[in-house]
């Protein structure tokens, strides 16, 4: 019995091993091919899902940048691609609803390749590509409503970037544009911004075709960026910027607000200007040409003229001459071989350090300037740095402009890098110019150049001192010298960003202004300035643009500067401070003439309208 049962027992586990095996071959062998195809038939794909772009809003929280939603016309490539004719007709009905040609549409479905130019889709071939955006409501509905004409077509509501102000601050505020073109703000402050992308993974059979998701994790919005932008403020700067240069006829321009105590940015507007919402469904490459993309606030470079004398000033008192003495101011000022004038040929006698400011006296600065020259004295130039010119300021926008504080070392990599053309011109001239006067002016600068091999003398030292002769500032760089006159001596690095907010409101990041060193000056030569330029705007060169200004409500003080351009109208400047409240406002006009009659009016209205004034007239 025992022996019987052992073998029914072996023949079962060699029935049930010869099964196995039987089985695995029919699967590994016979069959082996086919299963080996259907796993390959489904495959894993991810799929990114962008978030919603974070906001930016002014120091009071209104909106400067934020998103709206809005019907967008997507195509599903894979679904084209199995269609009988690969979707040409589902392009052509699609086309005739939207109003553009079938071949466009085709256009930006396709995916972009080596050999593929653009347009052409960038993203994943599993995400719907976006060929049309702001459709009319109706046209969305007849789409959504025809779903077997447009098998593939969805329409869906996404976020665009709304700019509530239109062209103020605009190149404050930058673009977002695309995966890559970013300026301005939205630039510097993208990784906060941009949020966190999700994904979906999806299964796709081998024919490209999504079977099912497998698994979806939802994006995270970005954080918000709360600016020190004041919008109030910024469209009082927008407007009185573009009065100005309405009336004075100039070219461009550019005015500044900082808080005087902190570095922070209240206002930068710039003219020319444009609305970003051209950003919003894109512009080609001759229509990018056309915009005018400079931020002549940041990036703008112009000869300051007599706004640059309160680091003239500072550099003369470090050297030994005493700001209570009495100067002679005469019409003009002899360096070696050349004279150089006071403005209007002026013959304005005897008077203080605090009268050659406030009457904006040339020659009293040219005698300094050669007499440290002869010395071979750089204080000008070393005080210049000091007071941050000749450097980034290290605001937080990109593409900032460094400025230029000449010397001799500069001259003479300047002469190096064109004593061949330069010596060329001197010999021939610029017959190929139809103004013969602007012919003549830049043979005879040529013919200079060329025999003064690049040497550094008494004349362009003299220039120097006046804020000409190839010294060039930004507005932000003169708001921030004149913004550390104003507190007692600090330079900061200037600030937009405030803080940055979670999605829930919390606080994620302060943003301070870093100090970037001390004025140059003594405590007693800063307020000497400061006296000096309170004077300006009451009785000096500055007292016709503010006649009967309210200084009992608000102590401007200031300083009028008109720099010279050959061929072109004088650059306009006014740079200022007040104690209470403590901003520095500073006015530029391209060709806007005389700092008096073009930008110090402009500031004026600034400043009354940080009051309230203007609003009460």
């Amino acid at each position: 019995m025992s022996r019987a049962r052992l073998f029914v027992l072996r023949l079962a586990v060699v029935a049930m091993l010869a099964t196995l095996v039987g089985r695995l071959w029919y699967l590994q062998v016979a069959n082996g091919d086919r299963y080996v195809q259907a796993a390959a038939d489904v495959r894993i794909r991810t799929v990114a899902l962008p978030p919603a772009r974070g906001r930016i809003v002014d120091v009071a929280g209104r909106p400067l940048v934020t998103n709206r939603t809005r019907p967008v016309v997507t195509v599903d490539g894979v679904a084209l691609a199995h269609q009988p004719d690969g979707g040409r007709a589902v392009l052509e009905r699609l086309g005739e609803v939207l109003g553009q040609p079938s071949r466009q549409l085709a256009e930006k479905v396709r995916p972009c390749g080596p050999r593929v130019p653009q347009p052409c889709w960038r993203g994943s071939p599993y995400e719907p590509v976006p060929v049309a955006e702001g459709v009319e409501a109706p046209v969305a509905l007849q789409i959504s409503e025809r779903r077997r004409d447009f098998p593939g077509v969805s329409t869906e509501l996404r976020p665009v970037r709304v700019y509530p102000l239109g062209p103020a601050a605009a190149h404050t505020l930058g673009y977002a544009q695309g995966a890559r073109g970013r300026d301005g703000l939205e630039a510097v402050y993208d990784r906060r911004l941009a949020g966190t992308p999700g994904r979906r993974d999806v299964a796709v059979d081998n024919t490209g075709k999504v079977t099912r998701t497998v698994r979806e994790t939802p994006p995270v919005p970005g954080n918000t960026l709360v600016t020190s932008v004041d919008a109030r403020i910024q469209a009082i700067a927008e407007q009185a910027l573009g009065r100005a240069l309405s009336r004075s006829g100039g070219t461009s321009g550019a005015a500044v607000v900082l808080e005087s105590r902190t570095g922070r940015v209240t206002a930068l507007a710039g003219r020319p200007a444009y609305d970003p919402s051209v950003w919003t469904d894109g512009v080609t490459a001759r229509e990018y040409a056309r915009l005018p993309l400079l931020s002549q606030a940041v990036q703008g470079q112009w000869a300051p003229g007599s706004t640059w004398k309160v680091a003239s000033t500072a550099a003369a008192a470090a050297a030994g001459y005493p700001l209570g003495a009495t100067y002679d101011c005469p019409a003009g000022y002899r360096v070696g071989d050349r004279v150089f004038g006071n403005f209007g040929d002026a013959d304005l006698g005897r008077m203080t350090m605090h009268g050659a400011l406030v009457r904006s006296c040339d020659t009293i600065f040219y005698r300094f300037a050669d007499e440290l020259w002869r010395r071979g004295s750089d204080a000008l130039q070393e005080t210049a740095r000091g007071f941050g010119f000749g450097r980034p300021t290290g605001v937080d926008l990109p593409g900032e402009a460094a400025g230029a504080v000449p010397d001799a070392a500069s001259k003479q990599a300047q002469w190096r890098a064109t004593r061949q053309e330069t010596c060329r011109r001197a010999g021939s001239g610029y017959p190929e110019l139809a103004d013969r006067e602007r012919a003549a002016y830049l043979t005879a600068v040529a013919r200079e150049n060329c025999r003064g091999a690049g040497v550094w003398r008494g004349g362009d030292a003299a220039n120097v001192s006046i804020g000409q002769g190839g010294v060039l500032v930004t507005p932000l760089q003169l708001a921030r010298a004149y913004a550390a006159i104003a507190n007692g001596g600090t330079l900061h690095s200037p600030r937009v960003g405030l803080r940055i907010e979670r999605p829930d409101g919390t606080t994620a990041e302060t943003i301070t202004p870093p100090v970037a060193g001390r004025l140059p000056a003594s405590a007693q030569t800063l307020r000497f300035l400061r006296q000096a330029l309170a004077e300006v705007p009451r009785s000096g060169t500055a007292e016709g643009a503010f006649e009967g200004f309210p200084f009992d409500a608000i102590a401007v003080a200031g300083k009028t500067g008109t720099a010279e351009a050959f061929g072109r109208r004088d650059t306009s400047w006014f740079a200022s401070f007040a104690p209470d409240p403590a901003y520095t406002v500073v006015v530029v006009l391209s060709e806007g003439g005389r700092g008096a009659e073009g930008a110090a009016p402009a500031a004026r209205e600034i400043w009354e309208g940080i009051l309230g004034l203007r609003e009460r007239r």
